[in-house]
């Protein structure tokens, strides 16, 4: 009984760490000027892919290194983001910064069933922590595949592991008009900035940045 006690008070400690650190991660923090920014992409199959691109299309040279996350059975954003920057480097007048593509599991194929989809969304959890522990980007980026949930979970442990503080900027899809996808709905109160590109959604969500149609 005295060990159990133990092993309670041990558990219950370890979860208030994890809570007051999560707590500590999700606040604002003081922004310090650099010169490049690494930047991580996750990007999604079909329309996902292409608002995503016409994003990082409108970022500077200073976001760089560039490294981007699909799905390992996603060979279409594979195509267009290989598209993408080799369009990117010809029409650049200077050196472009090389970027790098890596894939990760998925965590939920269509159709799968949500019990057997607990064990893949761990197991691609897992492997994306591995890789964000090994990229250590400065900002994530993303605007709502499935694909973008572990990568941002893991982003948000490097900063509870106190190993780096990583900004996670979500950009909802222009699809989305009134309701917010199911990404949206579970990084909501999880990233550092959540910018929405219809009025209908800031009125619904008032922590929300709405910048109006902006892919």
């Amino acid at each position: 009984m005295v060990s159990f006690l133990i092993l309670a008070a041990a558990a219950g400690a370890v979860v208030i760490l994890l809570v007051v650190r999560l707590c500590v991660v999700l606040q604002p923090g003081h922004v310090v000027p650099r010169e490049s920014v690494g930047l991580l992409i996750v990007a999604g199959s079909g329309g996902h892919t292409t608002e995503i691109l016409r994003l990082v299309g409108s970022l500077s040279s200073a976001y760089s290194p560039r490294d981007y996350v699909i799905a390992d059975s996603d060979t279409m954003s594979a195509k267009k983001i290989v598209s993408f920057e080799d369009a990117r480097k010809k029409d650049s007048a200077t050196e472009c910064t090389p970027y790098r593509l890596h894939r990760i599991p998925r965590s939920r194929e269509v159709r799968q069933a949500w019990l057997s989809s607990v064990f893949t969304t761990l197991y691609s959890t897992w492997f994306s922590f591995l890789l964000v522990c090994r990229i250590k980007p400065d900002l994530v980026l993303c605007n709502g595949p499935g694909t973008c949930v572990p990568i941002c979970v893991s982003a948000l442990l490097l900063g509870i592991l106190g190993i780096k503080k990583v900004i996670i900027v979500y950009v909802e899809s222009i699809c989305r008009v009134e309701t917010l996808s199911l990404s949206g709905k579970i990084l909501f109160h999880l990233c550092d900035c959540f910018i929405v590109q219809w009025p209908a959604l800031k009125e619904k969500y008032p922590k929300s940045v709405y910048l109006g149609r902006i892919v």
